[in-house]
């Protein structure tokens, strides 16, 4: 398997997403011991895979898996157990566009935050394993990453600006704007070119020119 991402699940196992032989499903998990458990097919387009602490995986994807016919990338957002069994996939309420590409994504306990493409929005959905799913509207373009609080989210990126950050109060349907300020790393060079972050919860990773350094915004 030629592994792309990775993530770390409960009790020390590992998921693997990637590319193999034909007859081989592109999502693998693997035990502490280096033994694979199980396989399953995750979709194509897999822009984004994260796991949180309660046995959840969430995968989100690109435009070329959303349209590519693929039932399973169709949703745009989906949730997994941890031993690779789907349990939920997003489906837009009346009236409402699906997803076109999935910009953004923040994983937290129980919960998931995908800013994505909706012509010509960017609205944001939180989707909650209890079934409950949120849509607002953001002024926010093309975010990189986010990271979530309570009610209070900050947006990477956005509206042509990679260092730009947007920090924003967030109502029952839609986000406000409270400021805006430049990202930099803690020594003061600009933060112009990044990898794509991590988005935790309150936590947002990022790494420099090298992978073996990494940031941490927390709000």
């Amino acid at each position: 398997m030629r592994v792309t991402g990775l993530d770390a699940l409960p009790n020390g196992r590992f998921l693997l997403k990637g590319y193999g032989a034909e007859d081989e499903k592109n999502a693998q998990i693997y035990g502490r011991d280096g033994r694979r458990r199980s396989s399953f097919e995750m979709g194509r387009g897999i822009e984004f895979m994260m796991a949180d602490r309660r046995h959840h995986v969430w995968s989100a994807y690109f435009d070329e898996g959303v349209f590519s016919g693929d039932p399973i990338s169709a949703n745009g957002v989906v949730r997994w157990d941890s031993g690779g069994n789907q349990q939920w996939g997003y489906s837009p309420p009346k009236g409402v566009r699906p997803i076109d590409d999935v910009y953004a994504f923040n994983v937290d306990d129980g919960v998931a935050w995908a800013s994505y493409y909706n012509y010509p929005t960017f609205p944001l959905l939180e989707a909650r394993t209890d079934g409950r799913i949120r849509l607002r509207k953001t002024p926010v373009v093309a975010p990189r990453g986010m990271a979530v609080h309570g009610d209070e989210i900050v947006m990477l990126g956005g509206n042509r600006q990679q260092d730009r950050l947007h920090r924003c109060h967030m109502t029952e349907s839609e986000v406000l704007l409270i400021e805006e300020a430049c990202l930099t790393f803690p020594n003061g060079t600009p933060l112009k070119q990044y990898a794509r972050p991590v988005g935790r919860g309150r936590h947002l990773y990022l790494y420099g020119k090298t992978r073996r350094q990494w940031y941490v915004m927390e709000i």
